[in-house]
């Protein structure tokens, strides 16, 4: 599959590109679990279409979902930003977070690459998620993890997960900012 290439998108008017996995696919669908999800989803986005911010649209999920416990992984270096989205998520459900640094576990111990010299926490993105498993969150949010992390937590993480934000030092965590830049864009090698 090469989507991003093609200049028609007919699939958008229901051509169907993969007939041999339709079936199967439909059929994971159906499940319970994945089908409450789907249904919600599509929900959210045919009522809110450019009308509600993603934050807006997370809570409207959950409260769709009826999840009560939702919890936030969120780097240390955006501390703030993690204070007041649980501030705004407390008034409508039981908010967990877990800093990145949890367990304060030294990047000596599995030998890993340091920013600093001398004594330096490493990130434990399995930490977070073993600390929300045990809590038994409903769905957890990420916000800012580094590359690397976000898909550690993600894969140890029981409950569903979101991005809520992406790390991205250099563009003030605006990820697309890279490919909406002409100057990123030559940086790439895209554009001449």
């Amino acid at each position: 599959m090469k989507c991003s290439k093609c200049i028609k998108k007919l699939c958008y008017a229901g051509k169907n590109c993969k007939k041999d996995m339709t079936e199967k696919i439909t059929e994971e669908y159906k499940k319970e679990d994945n089908l409450k999800i789907a249904k919600v989803s599509a929900y959210i986005e045919a009522t809110y279409y450019m009308k509600k911010t993603r934050l807006e649209e997370i809570i409207e999920f959950c409260k769709l979902m009826d999840y009560k416990k939702i919890g936030i992984a969120f780097c240390i270096g955006l501390e703030d930003e993690a204070k007041i989205l649980d501030e705004i998520l407390s008034q409508h459900f039981d908010v967990y977070s877990v800093c990145c640094k949890v367990c304060g576990i030294d990047k000596d111990v599995l030998e890993l690459k340091k920013i600093n010299n001398g004594k330096e926490a490493m990130c434990n993105p399995i930490g977070q998620a073993e600390i929300l498993n045990e809590i038994g969150t409903d769905l957890n949010i990420i916000v800012g993890l580094c590359i690397g992390h976000d898909i550690l937590f993600q894969k140890y993480s029981k409950a569903p997960t979101t991005t809520f934000i992406v790390k991205d030092r250099v563009l003030s965590h605006n990820t697309a900012g890279a490919i909406y830049s002409k100057y990123y864009l030559k940086k790439l090698k895209v554009i001449k």
